[in-house]
């Protein structure tokens, strides 16, 4: 795992703040409205944002586990560069989408509907959300929300090939979009109409895209001086 894969996903989640308050924006501004009046708030959202990185960091040590036991077979099959390309496909296309162009994502978001329709129930049981405790387990529970974002960085965790590497990619991933939803549940309206803004979506869905095209061209570099045998040089 090079520390350019770890800073790439740290930076798509930091740039995909658009996509984040598509997705959570309005779930954190019902949680905020329905917050202890008394008292500070932000232990609240650190709470939030803490289950929902454990969420992250678990999935990506469950997909790195799958690649760690060989069930890709990667030493048969391309299959860590044919991840890895696709993942990279994959920020091009949520590039694409933030920037106000493309459904893909949406439809891929749908392929994890089955599981947080079973989830989602769940959440109900810990509103409102009066304690840190409750917002802690609530965290964790929209961590599994199904999001294209979260999606393509998967891919990057499963090719990274270990429990340790899949962790600490989302663990970074997730850090990188922490500002963001920080800033959603601490200052809702103030920063709404600015990330909304069209210059602003296209700016970063053009930084998001160009991070997928480095991905895929370095699987296009490692492919053609090294053959199938370099996939180390290519896991994130």
């Amino acid at each position: 795992m090079t520390e350019f894969g770890v800073v790439a996903v740290f930076f798509v989640g930091l740039l995909g703040g658009v996509h984040c308050l598509g997705m959570c924006g309005s779930i954190v501004g019902i949680v905020t409205s329905q917050l202890p009046k008394d008292g500070p708030r932000w232990p609240f959202h650190l709470a939030y944002n803490g289950g929902r990185l454990a969420s992250y960091a678990a999935a990506g040590a469950l997909v790195g586990a799958i690649g760690q036991a060989g069930l890709l077979f990667r030493d048969e099959v391309p299959v860590q560069h044919l991840l890895f390309a696709l993942s990279s496909l994959m920020l091009v296309a949520l590039g694409m989408y933030l920037a106000g162009s493309g459904n893909l994502v949406r439809r891929i978001e749908r392929l994890g509907g089955g599981l947080w329709r079973r989830i989602q129930p769940l959440t109900r049981r810990l509103l409102p959300v009066s304690t840190p405790q409750r917002a802690l387990l609530l965290g964790m529970l929209w961590g599994w929300m199904p999001c294209g974002l979260v999606y393509s960085v998967l891919l990057t965790a499963l090719a990274g090939g270990s429990v340790q590497n899949g962790a600490v990619i989302m663990l970074a991933f997730g850090l990188g979009t922490l500002p963001n939803l920080l800033a959603i549940g601490l200052f809702w309206e103030r920063i709404r109409s600015w990330v909304q803004s069209p210059r602003v979506r296209l700016a970063a869905g053009l930084m998001v895209a160009g991070f997928g095209v480095y991905g895929l061209l370095k699987v296009a570099y490692t492919f053609y001086f090294y053959g199938w045998s370099g996939s180390c040089h290519v896991a994130a």
